[in-house]
């Protein structure tokens, strides 16, 4: 897991120069952030969507939420918003529930593995 404030540099994410200086600063002062960010690029760089051993997705949810059950969700290959300025909302257990729902639905990774996809509660 990861969050929709790092931005999958395989794509061509468009962040507005505010969000730039915003995400460098945090970079700085949070090493949590900064370490989300090296993770990310290590399974992108170093391991790569290809490897014949190693198969993953980061899952990058934005602001976080408890919610007593999990509801719908919607998935993006990027994120539809921007996680500084207009951030969405994504409960834990939609985190946990599409987690699970990658590792017992063969399609759903399939469709994931090597990517980046950003989740956030339908309609947030």
């Amino acid at each position: 897991m990861n969050t929709a404030g790092n931005s999958n540099r395989d794509l061509d994410e468009p962040i507005s120069l505010a969000q730039r200086f915003i995400i460098a600063a945090l970079r700085i002062a949070i090493p949590p952030h900064r370490d989300n960010e090296a993770a990310a690029d290590f399974l992108r760089v170093k391991i790569g969507q290809d490897h014949p051993g190693v198969e993953w997705v980061v899952v990058r949810p934005d602001t976080l939420i408890n919610d007593e059950s999990a509801s719908d969700y919607d998935l993006f290959a990027s994120p539809s918003r921007s996680a500084i300025f207009d951030p969405g909302k994504t409960s834990r257990i939609n985190v946990a529930s599409f987690m699970n729902a990658l590792i017992t639905d063969d399609s759903l990774w399939e469709k994931w593995k090597g990517r980046m996809p950003v989740i956030y509660n339908a309609g947030k």
